[in-house]
């Protein structure tokens, strides 16, 4: 959803990083186009005014003028204000009350309420082991009632019996005593929606509120509805008091305005995103790691968080097992085409890489077929144990043999062996000469990475003042080398928990600035 934004705030910093320093009249440049950038996207205009106003404050100031790189600098204000702007720390949905703890969801017509409903059933039940109870109380869409019981069933999770009679506030009341009796940890209530506000459906989920006391009031936005959403989120908020905020269709093409304006605007947290049509394509809202996506960080937290889900620590110990003799069978293939399609694809994975846009685009106009791995699946499925343990077997007949039970041609099969023979050829290369083979296979930069840190003592003035600058690191701190390696050393912190604790010693890192201070939002403070 962010990408359009992404690549336009992409180009503006290409610009400022190559500058040695940066005057008034640059950054006066860069924030007329964030600034169209940010309204092109569908931001509200009062945030955008506010963000900008912000960032100008902090890019013309002490802040950038003592930089050593000022443009990685004002990448880093922008990527803090970005934070401020989506509601600084993750906020998850609060179950500390008595149970049955009580949800009410809350919403216009088709901004999928009911299917996100199911989807926080089912990853309350999975994830926290709590005892569910869905209840539908739209009894004006034809087969509503209907359509969240079907979900239920899909997800695992109880269903209140419906009754077709009765009222919206008489099933509420049915609801919560079946859930106090049943002994039912979590109630969630989804309630009806209409086209627009209106003044009787406001009135209906007031009187629904007061009956079922919810703990939390879930208003469920579809990000694609623009600026809109601001309207329906404050006239909710007005009436009902909501205490969190969940974006459907966030994976959508939608221009990401309403996720930027939201919580700055209504002051209420987003708590949860819709990333997909599965009961699985919900996750948590963290702001920090959105605002990453944008800039082209990547994301690198929700991708180890994404292969901890599918990736268990057996099967890991067993491929390390396997890395450190250096042995890569076809078997071995199919595990990692199965887990990357369990992860999201090659598009999914190149969007929480860190600088992989511009990667991510090429594969996108040269138009990859993603399902090429159920293609490669089915072929390795075809073949027999033999054959996956020892891919030497593989002769001409039996990859005619192959092909003809995975419904392919005899070339897709050789392109896959080739394919796999480069893969085990790599991890030979690692068991061999560890990551410095690896390096060397790559050259250039990779293989100097991957190869091993230069010896800073016998390195000139003038390379280490370059390194330094490369670094983001002033180079009068560097003073009374060969002695500098040792005390950067004891600077910095043994884990990566005390490194993040001491961002203020560290220039280059975004998301490690100080409070922002934006007036007139509610979602951000006053000006100080």
């Amino acid at each position: 959803m962010f990408e359009s934004l992404s690549d336009r705030l992409g180009k503006i910093f290409d610009g400022l990083r190559g500058r040695g320093a940066l005057n008034e009249a640059d950054v006066d440049v860069a924030l007329r186009e964030i600034r169209r950038a940010l309204i092109e996207a569908d931001v509200s205009l009062e945030v955008v005014r506010a963000f900008v106003e912000q960032v100008r404050d902090r890019a013309v100031g002490v802040e950038v003028t003592r930089s050593v790189t000022p443009g990685q600098q004002v990448v880093k204000i922008v990527h803090d204000e970005l934070v401020a702007v989506l509601g600084e720390t993750a906020i998850a949905i609060d179950l500390n009350a008595p149970a049955p703890v009580t949800l009410l969801m809350v919403g216009l017509q088709g901004s999928g309420k009911t299917t996100t409903t199911a989807k926080i059933a089912k990853r309350l039940k999975d994830r926290q082991k709590k005892k569910v109870l869905l209840a539908s109380l739209d009894t004006r869409r034809p087969a509503a009632m209907e359509q969240l019981r079907v979900l239920g069933e899909q997800v695992g999770v109880d269903t209140l019996p419906i009754v077709t009679s009765e009222t919206p506030v008489q099933i509420a009341r049915r609801a919560e005593r079946e859930g106090r009796l049943g002994g039912y940890d979590v109630l969630i209530l989804d309630t009806a929606g209409r086209t627009h506000i209106d003044e009787e459906l406001m009135a209906e989920t007031a009187e629904i509120k007061t009956i079922a006391k919810p703990h939390e009031i879930l208003l469920v936005v579809d990000a694609l509805t623009g600026q809109d959403a601001i309207n329906v989120a404050r006239s909710f908020d007005s009436r009902l008091d909501v205490t969190g905020i969940v974006l459907t269709r966030v994976d959508g093409d939608g221009r990401g305005g309403a996720a930027l304006s939201m919580r700055a605007a209504t002051g209420k947290p987003i708590k949860l995103i819709g990333v997909g049509e599965k009961m699985d394509g919900l996750e948590d809202f963290h702001p920090s790691r959105i605002a990453d996506r944008i800039l082209g960080m990547g994301d690198i937290v929700s991708l180890v968080e994404k292969a901890a889900e599918h990736v268990s620590a057996e099967d890991a110990q067993k491929m390390a097992k396997k890395l450190k003799k250096g042995s890569f069978d076809l078997d071995d293939l199919r595990g990692q085409l199965i887990q990357m399609k369990k992860m999201g694809g090659m598009g999914g994975l190149m969007g929480l890489m860190p600088g992989a846009g511009q990667i991510k685009k090429a594969m996108a106009n040269s138009n990859i077929d993603e399902k090429v791995f159920d293609r490669q699946i089915a072929i390795i499925n075809s073949m027999t144990k033999k054959e996956r343990a020892e891919p030497d077997l593989l002769n001409a007949s039996r990859r005619k043999r192959i092909a003809a039970g995975a419904g392919v041609e005899v070339s897709e099969i050789n392109k896959l062996a080739k394919q796999h023979r480069q893969m085990a050829d790599m991890m030979k290369k690692v068991s061999k000469g560890g990551m410095g083979a690896l390096g060397g296979m790559f050259g250039g930069k990779m293989g100097g990475m991957l190869g091993g840190m230069p010896d800073i003592s016998k390195m000139d003035p003038a390379q280490l003042e370059q390194m330094a600058r490369q670094a983001g690191i002033d180079p009068k701190q560097l003073q009374g080398l060969p002695s500098a390696q040792p005390q950067i050393a004891q600077k910095l912190p043994s884990d990566v928990g005390a490194l993040l604790k001491s961002g203020s010693g560290l220039p280059g890192l975004p998301g490690l600035g100080g409070p922002p201070r934006f007036p007139g939002l509610p979602g951000l403070g006053k000006k100080k």
